[in-house]
């Protein structure tokens, strides 16, 4: 009989699940990186508001103003990976647009069910809806760490688009930082996820693993302390 192997664990996933508590109950969750991993702090995902915990209750709320930019000028449709609760796609809706967000994450593609917006629980590794007919792939919240592995998650969200198409990335506020380590989630009361491979990428070198994609960054702006990246196909 043949074993598949033990997939690895998501963002906030598995152990006492603080990403599942912390949505339904608006608390705040930390980045730990785990032990030995490196001597230096993960960040958190980008919120806006620097370092330190993220208030989860921020991803439930309506898109603000740096938000609705990566919006901007579009026509869709729109994929938003790592979507939460699906605050860009409810903006997204609200512009009439064509979008889907996804997610792992159970509790978060049930309260955007929920809501009422169009989404779906897997993996952008997975086979997708509409695939090549993307026209806007959304990274934020620091979700161009997801797996661990900026440059093959830029691979994949390359394969999607159109020709036409852009991949939106929120990036790390320390321009040159790129770093890929394993870490675990850990709410106000101490519960603990599984631990699950993550990155953090900073414009800087954003650029390297848009290269390696075969794309190149063909826009960047900043609003309220946050940058975003354009990246379309060479």
């Amino acid at each position: 009989m043949t074993i598949a192997p033990e997939q690895p664990a998501t963002f906030g996933s598995g152990g006492a699940e603080p990403y599942a508590r912390a949505l339904r109950h608006e608390g705040q969750l930390q980045l730990v990186r785990v032990a030995g991993a490196t001597d230096r702090p993960a960040s958190p995902p980008s919120t806006g508001d620097g370092d330190g915990p993220f208030d989860v209750a921020r991803w439930s709320a309506d898109a603000d103003t740096a938000d609705l930019t990566t919006l901007d000028d579009e026509t869709g449709p729109v994929l938003d990976i790592g979507c939460g609760p699906a605050r860009m796609v409810r903006a997204a809706v609200d512009r009439g647009l064509t979008v889907l967000g996804l997610d792992v994450a159970p509790t978060a593609v049930a309260m955007a069910l929920e809501a009422g917006l169009p989404v779906a629980e897997g993996s952008v590794f997975d086979p997708l809806p509409r695939e090549g007919e993307w026209n806007l792939a959304l990274l934020l919240d620091g979700n161009v760490g997801i797996g661990g592995d900026p440059t093959a998650l830029l691979t994949r969200c390359a394969e999607i688009l159109t020709p036409s198409g852009s991949i939106v990335v929120e990036t790390a506020p320390e321009a040159s930082l790129d770093d890929s380590y394993e870490a675990h989630v850990v709410d106000d009361q101490g519960h603990a996820s599984a631990t699950f491979p993550w990155a953090e990428v900073g414009r800087e070198g954003l650029q390297r693993h848009a290269r390696r994609a075969g794309l190149w960054v063909a826009q960047t702006w900043s609003v309220d302390g946050r940058t975003f990246c354009r990246l379309r196909a060479r």
